[in-house]
């Protein structure tokens, strides 16, 4: 049997759901859960061979709730949003179902995940996670707990091997990411990437300063001082009227 989870917000779509999947008896429906914080945690009781996920839920959206996840399931996106789709197929998902969706389409989605399944399709599905653009907040686990760091918030963010060093005004925080994946994410308007292993907030700078021959250093509000490469001044210069 392939075990089945819907994570779905609304009633009547995760009945729906519920009424196409009993056409398909090689699928075992685990539960329904109504939440991001709930699909986490069946998740990992669980561990679905595939879920039905909604993007727009309360407290969690699918995408956070999909990035939190050290191993997550192939997942099917079942939203009333197209501006998800390229999210939804950057983090690889099988298929992307645009609400109100008939069987037959519903059917090519079972169609897609299973021919995966026996290898009839070339690769697997891969996260990648990138977080829709409105976003504007990073979601970290700290212990067991789940913390939302709202984008005005944070001074800087730091590359630490395969991980990132995530600085808010009071905190630090620690996210297996890659800076890479952040310049991505943040808005280009208020962060810059002015070393190799770090970005800014910008407006989080006191004064910049020089500190030896094509580098200089950026002291922030806090009184932290951040290392700027001369690529990374020439970007200030002009972000900053300088």
């Amino acid at each position: 049997m392939i075990k089945v989870l819907i994570i779905e917000d609304e009633p009547l779509a995760a009945g729906l759901l519920k009424e196409m999947l009993q056409g398909y008896p090689e699928f075992e429906l685990l539960g329904i859960c109504h939440n991001g914080f709930e699909g986490m945690k069946a998740i990992k009781d669980l561990s679905p061979d595939l879920i039905f996920l909604d993007v727009q839920m309360p407290k969690l959206s699918g995408f956070e709730m999909l990035e939190l996840l050290d191993n997550p399931p192939p997942v099917i996106f079942c939203t009333a949003f197209d501006q998800y789709a390229m999210q939804a197929f950057e983090v690889h998902s099988i298929d992307y179902l645009l609400k109100p969706y008939s069987k037959d389409r519903f059917g090519k989605a079972i169609e897609k995940f299973l021919h995966l399944q026996t290898g009839t399709q070339t690769g697997s599905p891969q996260p990648i996670f990138s977080l829709p653009e409105h976003a504007n907040r990073i979601v970290v686990k700290v212990n067991h707990e789940v913390r939302f760091i709202p984008f005005d918030e944070l001074m800087y963010l730091e590359a630490n091997d395969d991980f990132v060093n995530i600085y808010s005004k009071d905190q630090r925080y620690i996210k297996n990411r890659t800076l890479s994946h952040f310049e991505q994410q943040l808005p280009s308007n208020d962060f810059l990437r002015v070393h190799r292993s770090y970005i800014l907030r910008v407006d989080q700078i006191r004064k910049i300063e020089l500190y030896g021959k094509d580098s200089y250093v950026a002291i922030l509000k806090n009184g932290v001082s951040v290392p700027v490469s001369k690529a990374g001044y020439q970007k200030l210069k002009l972000v900053m009227g300088l």
